[in-house]
């Protein structure tokens, strides 16, 4: 990033406003935005357009191509830390968020990701202690 980079003023108070968002602003925000405008975040977090409908004829159906991945619980209380900053990794949460997160299990870590990307998230959430389920 450059520092000498001047920003526009209304961009950096949007984006100020943005990132001070609680957990449940930000998922308010995000089914605002799918809804009404049609636009998805993408697995990295970073916003897409929603995808047109397939063509007739297109591809068959192999199941679901995006599952979410859900926190269950963390059974043993001493890895609760280590939980958290993994849910912190994958979602970009602060503390707080995440801590409310893992707290309020079963909860969504990351939801409509495809299966490489969930296994791999159930697997990181798994080695640091949580019980993880994909659906």
């Amino acid at each position: 990033m450059s520092e000498n980079r001047e920003w526009n003023a209304d961009l950096k108070a949007l984006g100020d406003k943005i990132v001070g968002l609680t957990l449940l602003q930000a998922k308010e925000l995000s089914d605002y935005l799918k809804e009404v405008h049609g636009i998805e975040p993408a697995s990295g977090g970073a916003v897409m357009m929603a995808a047109p409908a397939a063509v007739a004829g297109g591809e068959a159906d192999e199941g679901p191509s995006a599952v979410d991945v859900i926190l269950n619980a963390v059974p043993d209380t001493t890895r609760k830390i280590s939980v958290i900053k993994a849910v912190r990794e994958i979602t970009g949460l602060g503390l707080k968020e995440a801590k409310e997160l893992v707290e309020k299990a079963p909860s969504p870590v990351k939801e409509k990701v495809d299966m490489d990307t969930a296994g791999k998230l159930k697997t990181q959430l798994e080695e640091a202690g949580a019980q993880v389920e994909l659906k």
